[in-house]
């Protein structure tokens, strides 16, 4: 049995919120003053990101796929988590949730495959286990910095399986899929080795990030359907986009290492959840909203305008990262914050223009 659009929309609402105020405690992290709303939002900025926003709206939208009503207990989790977060209180507990929450995710994975086995399903199940062992280990004491690179994985290796999976239609040859497996092992091994080598370990994700990024670029319908028009263009140009963040953030990996002086560690993970995860956000959400919650979308050219705010601004931010030019980073990250709201707004609009236009459509055959 599924779960109503109508009872999914609080679990998207609390995702959502978690943005929402991760985005408050990273502006106030870069150091401009805001109201204090709870002291907890700068310290779990990234973990309101990754744990209770991505992990609830993965969870959900894997949930709503699968359709059976135990999965929605994994993003009901993570979303209660998040808000935990967000009050402050009982840290252990909010951990616990999300560490919970991972683990429905894994027990979904698996549902999937019984259904049909399916190597793209493999690798997103790697990746939802990724997300667990990282969770267990922020539930066990250790700093962000340390489980980070295991949140990554998660991400990656889901968006990558995403896309193969939305791709299957094309022929992908034993070869191909083989380049991709290795691809994920050596990205995995360098998150494994992080644990004992952080410069060796970073290096290894470095080359398997490089790679995924290369294969997902070569072998993404998204090559083709760029010379497109309207929504089939938009989506496109997202991923190839996303694409390019994801191969700098490897770049910059495989050049610094572990050396993480001046601000290049800001530059590694904005180019990675900013660049690449947001492009995919960005591209796939009128397409994954919809499924979601019930309700449709129109397409709008206005969505550009936060595509292009992100990528100009990641861009000044990057660049006053690695020049230490502390200025242009912090101008630039407060406006990536502000172009993360229009990316809110716009969906807003574009699922309120659609009932407008419905409710139109179906006036006069109601007079009659």
């Amino acid at each position: 049995m599924n779960l109503k659009p109508n009872h999914r929309l609080p679990l998207m609402a609390m995702g959502m919120f978690s943005l929402l105020m991760a985005l408050f405690g990273g502006v106030q992290r870069l150091g401009w003053e805001l109201p204090t709303l709870t002291v907890a939002l700068p310290a779990n900025h990234g973990s309101l990101m990754v744990g209770a926003f991505l992990g609830t709206v993965i969870g959900l939208e894997r949930a709503v796929a699968l359709g059976r009503l135990w999965g929605f207990f994994g993003p009901l989790s993570t979303g209660l988590g998040g808000l935990l977060l967000i009050a402050g209180v009982a840290p252990p507990l909010a951990q616990l949730l999300i560490v919970t929450g991972s683990l429905m995710l894994c027990a979904l994975f698996v549902a999937f495959l019984r259904r049909q086995f399916a190597w793209f399903t493999v690798i997103m199940l790697v990746g939802a286990l990724s997300w667990l062992v990282g969770n267990l280990l922020w539930l066990l004491g250790n700093s962000i910095f340390v489980v980070v690179w295991w949140w990554m994985g998660f991400l990656l290796l889901t968006i990558a399986g995403e896309r193969m999976e939305l791709g299957r239609m094309l022929f992908i040859s034993k070869q191909r899929q083989r380049q991709m497996s290795a691809a994920v092992i050596l990205s995995m091994l360098g998150i494994a080795v992080t644990l004992l080598d952080l410069d060796a370990g970073v290096r290894l994700l470095g080359v398997g990030m490089v790679a995924i990024a290369l294969w997902l670029g070569l072998n993404d319908v998204a090559r083709r359907t760029v010379r497109q028009q309207g929504l089939t263009r938009f989506i496109a140009v997202n991923l190839l986009a996303g694409y390019v963040w994801l191969a700098c953030c490897g770049l910059l990996l495989l050049l610094f290492g572990a050396d993480f002086s001046g601000l290049r560690y800001d530059a590694v993970l904005h180019s990675f959840f900013l660049g690449f995860i947001f492009s995919m956000i960005f591209g796939h959400a009128p397409v994954i909203f919809p499924a979601v919650l019930g309700r449709g979308m129109i397409y709008r050219p206005a969505f550009y305008i936060h595509v292009v705010l992100l990528h100009v601004f990641l861009t000044v931010r990057v660049v006053g990262d690695l020049t230490v030019e502390l200025l242009s980073r912090n101008i630039s990250g407060l406006i990536n914050a502000l172009t993360l709201l229009v990316f809110v707004l716009n969906t807003v609009l574009a699922i309120r223009a659609y009932h407008i236009r419905e409710r139109s459509e179906a006036a006069p055959g109601e007079s009659a």
